[in-house]
């Protein structure tokens, strides 16, 4: 199968892309960098720049499937400049991809697209699952609305769409684990805020396998990609210390000093999403790291 990909040298994509050549699929990726432009006989690099909606059309040739994971990190600190390219840079490649496919010829039957649980409203006591309309009256809420509205439209073309909706993504090689063992390894680890919020994670090697599960089965429509068990923010910390074998004796951070030290970005960390993948299980998809011990294990040990 060849599949594009956009944001193949994020977390995510780099993992993707390892995992789909080493299964012998031909790989496609889109780029803004022209220094990163390779060409091998099964991973082949193609020039856009959405903001100035150029692409180089020979990347879809003979793609069988789109993933598209282009977008800016939100893991950076929301200036108003930031907040825009953080919505601009999911918007603006979304629409090249679906301007280009209405008018050249093409073999593409799917688009999968990363997506995120911070659409649904932050709350400790409910539980969604991909039939929740609700979104989030935040900035992250709308980012991800307006993200997937736009990938909807690819169903006019006749193509199959599917929504990944990710939660926190726990990996060695980046990405929020690392981000949460700095101050937990010398000492200083807390809960932060409540500690009470929920945080749906899952393991990257599952990650990756819903993603190529949805690819190889044709599935369409939303799918939460998160483990079969949330934990909270301080269940998740001290998982983390007793792991690392480290201490924890320090109060959770309080919330008005998250807001302090992030701005409107803290509420990535005191949000509580706590999110069902009932539908992946339903349909008889096997997590490999279903509890966030086993998880911890492999990725901290390992």
């Amino acid at each position: 199968m060849t599949i594009l990909i956009t944001g193949a040298t994020g977390l995510v994509g780099t993992e993707l892309v390892h995992n789909l050549l080493a299964e012998n699929h031909t790989i496609h990726y889109l780029t803004t960098s022209k220094h990163k432009l390779l060409q091998k006989e099964n991973y082949k690099g193609f020039y856009w720049n959405p903001t100035t909606q150029e692409i180089d059309v020979n990347a879809f040739d003979q793609v069988d499937a789109i993933m598209h994971l282009a977008g800016a990190s939100v893991a950076k600190k929301w200036t108003s400049a930031y907040k825009n390219e953080i919505h601009t840079s999911r918007i603006e490649s979304t629409q090249l991809l679906f301007k280009t496919l209405q008018t050249i010829p093409h073999t593409v039957k799917q688009i999968i697209t990363a997506s995120a649980i911070g659409i649904y409203p932050s709350s400790l006591e409910k539980i969604y699952h991909e039939t929740d309309t609700q979104v989030d009256a935040s900035f992250l809420g709308e980012v991800v609305e307006s993200w997937e509205n736009e990938v909807t439209k690819f169903e006019t073309l006749g193509i199959l769409v599917t929504k990944i909706r990710i939660g926190i993504v726990l990996a060695k090689n980046g990405g929020a684990l690392q981000e949460m063992i700095k101050p937990i390894k010398i000492g200083f680890g807390a809960a932060l805020g409540s500690g009470e919020q929920y945080q749906s994670w899952i393991h990257i090697h599952d990650l990756i396998a819903i993603f190529k599960y949805v690819l190889l089965h044709h599935k369409q429509g939303v799918y939460n990609a998160v483990a079969p068990y949330p934990v909270t923010n301080s269940a998740l910390t001290k998982a983390i210390a007793r792991v690392l074998n480290k201490p924890l004796f320090l109060p959770s951070v309080p919330t008005f000093i998250l807001k302090i030290l992030l701005g409107e970005m803290h509420v990535i960390v005191t949000s509580s999403q706590h999110v069902s993948c009932m539908k992946l299980l339903d349909e008889g998809f096997q997590f490999k790291y279903a509890s966030i011990d086993k998880a911890l294990q492999q990725l901290l040990k390992s």
